[in-house]
């Protein structure tokens, strides 16, 4: 007996079905698929939420240095003239970042691994490639999903079903973060 359900197709094609609902899922927090896709995708959604809540907060502070160009309204580099050169004025910006520990790159990777490039297009820019923000999953993993599943141990998901499906008569359910 499998420890999986192939779902008809191959393993690449499988992969990559898997990959993207669970990434739709997590970034809408709600899909409508089959039963048998939910079920599947449930065991990786669940895994990848789990492995979230325990690396959350596992990162150290840490303030770094940093020579910057300086910027005119425009947005356009400030020059100036010396020893007949023209040269950028640079100024030094200290600022806060997070630096993840060993355990949290190594998940954040593993969750990379899993995750397919979301893009977020502003409502007032749809259908023009302008504006458009690339969303970065594993963040919204540690800082969004994971501390509001921090006290609970498992169950992340629910699968509510809705009936069966018009054209093949499968079993329809939404599958949505609890």
């Amino acid at each position: 007996m499998a420890g999986y359900r192939k779902l008809g197709r191959n393993s690449n094609q499988r992969k990559a079905l898997i990959r993207s609902q669970v990434t739709s899922l997590l970034y809408n927090g709600k899909i409508v698929t089959t039963e048998a896709k939910a079920k599947e995708v449930k065991k990786v959604a669940e895994g990848l939420i789990a492995l979230a809540v325990k690396e959350k907060d596992n990162f150290e502070t840490v303030t770094v240095t940093a020579k910057v160009a300086r910027k005119d309204k425009d947005g356009k580099r400030v020059k100036e003239v010396v020893d007949g050169k023209k040269v950028t004025v640079f100024d030094t910006v200290e600022k806060e970042i997070q630096k993840d520990k060993a355990s949290r790159l190594h998940a954040r990777r593993q969750m990379l691994r899993v995750f397919y490039g979301v893009t977020k297009v502003p409502t007032e820019a749809a259908g023009k490639k302008k504006n458009t923000v690339a969303v970065d999953m594993p963040k919204k993993m540690f800082e969004e999903i994971a501390p509001k599943y921090a006290d609970r141990n498992g169950g992340y998901t629910r699968i509510v079903k809705i009936g069966q499906r018009k054209g093949d008569g499968a079993m329809e359910v939404l599958l949505e973060l609890v």
